[in-house]
């Protein structure tokens, strides 16, 4: 039965990072940055690597994360400022061993914001962006990152261990936040979502 059991598992891996590869290459990348980023996303996945942190914060570097940015009715984005990292990003998190990432999505949604995970019509319930940044401040390394587009209406509460504010921003606000308060990619996210917006 443990048999069973292993190659079930085996094969529910196999056709994760099989799943996981086909969601990087299925992205028209915005720019070379983005582009450049989704090669060494596809590198890393066909290496046969681990792809999932195992040990907080950064066992395995790099390790996949997902973004969930919420739009609400005025096209206006949610950031939350982390406690740890100490900078206002989209929220989300760590996508678990043989966890779909849009599974991940729909579990961050309700433990970070409360809300259930509802996909916009631009991207549906694919990602609509990636990277592979290194991350700042201390245990540097790298979050390999999908940022997927979400919609609410509002945010009624959150997780405040977690998050020490949130509030929505127009992207030309975020445009003219100061780079280093953000993600280090949030001006470029922001730049490819207003080009589809419009």
């Amino acid at each position: 039965m443990s048999g069973d059991s292993s190659m079930r598992s085996g094969s529910r891996a196999v056709q994760l990072r099989h799943q996981l590869a086909e969601q990087f290459a299925g992205i028209v990348p915005w720019d070379e940055v983005e582009a450049a980023h989704v090669a060494t996303a596809l590198n890393w996945i066909s290496s046969g690597a681990p792809l999932y942190r195992t040990h907080a914060p950064d066992i395995p570097d790099p390790h996949l994360v997902t973004y969930n940015v919420v739009l609400n009715p005025n096209e206006e984005l949610l950031l939350v400022h982390h406690r740890k990292a100490r900078l206002w990003l989209p929220s989300g998190g760590h996508v678990e061993p043989e966890e779909d990432t849009w599974e991940t999505v729909e579990r961050e949604c309700q433990e970070e914001l409360h809300i259930p995970a509802r996909p916009t019509s631009i991207a549906g319930t694919r990602p609509f962006f990636a990277t592979a940044t290194r991350t700042r401040g201390e245990n540097i390394h790298t979050d390999v990152t999908l940022w997927f587009l979400l919609e609410a209406d509002a945010i009624a509460s959150y997780d405040r261990e977690e998050f020490a504010a949130i509030k929505w921003l127009t992207p030309r606000e975020i445009l003219n936040e100061p780079a280093e308060r953000l993600d280090p990619q949030m001006h470029r996210f922001t730049r490819k979502l207003m080009n589809a917006l419009d």
